[in-house]
C-alpha cells in the first residue's frame, strides 16, 4: 500500500487515522498539517491580482506574478532571494503561495482587498448575495 491521505473532519475520519497508525508498520511516516489553499482561493486570488494590475496603483505597472510576489511580500511572507549561478542576478526562492495553508491564503486575500480599497480598486467578481 502507498500510503493514505485522510482529511479529518469527524471522529470518523480521526478514528480511522488512528488505525492506520496503530497498523502501520515500523518506519512509516505520519504528516499531520493543516491543508493548503483550495482552487477557489487559487482562482480568486488570480482574478484579483488582474485588477489591480489593470488598476496601475500609485502609477506601478507590474505582471501579475510580481504583484503576487509583492502581496506575499507586504503579508508576511517574504521571499529567499539568493544569487543565480552564473553570478548575474539573483533569483527568487521564497515562500509559493500553493504552500500557503487556506488560513494563510484567507490573510493573503484580506491584504489584496485592504490594498486594493486603499488605492480603489474595482473589482471584478460579482458581490455576495446576502443569505435569504
Amino acid at each position: 500500500m502507498k500510503g493514505q491521505t485522510i482529511i479529518l473532519r469527524g471522529i470518523v475520519q480521526r478514528e480511522l487515522a488512528k488505525r492506520l497508525i496503530d497498523q502501520a508498520p515500523d518506519d512509516a511516516l505520519v504528516n499531520v498539517r493543516e491543508s493548503t489553499r483550495t482552487d477557489e482561493q487559487n482562482a480568486k486570488m488570480w482574478a484579483m491580482l488582474s485588477d489591480i494590475a489593470r488598476a496601475k496603483p500609485m502609477g506601478r505597472v507590474h505582471k501579475t506574478d510580481d504583484w503576487k510576489s509583492l502581496f506575499m511580500d507586504m503579508c508576511g511572507f517574504p521571499a529567499k532571494w539568493v544569487p543565480s549561478l552564473d553570478g548575474e542576478g539573483v533569483v527568487n526562492l521564497g515562500h509559493k503561495s500553493s504552500h500557503l495553508t487556506k488560513s494563510q491564503f484567507s490573510d493573503l486575500i484580506e491584504c489584496i482587498y485592504a490594498f486594493g480599497a486603499d488605492h480603489g480598486v474595482r473589482w471584478s467578481e460579482p458581490k455576495e448575495r446576502k443569505a435569504a
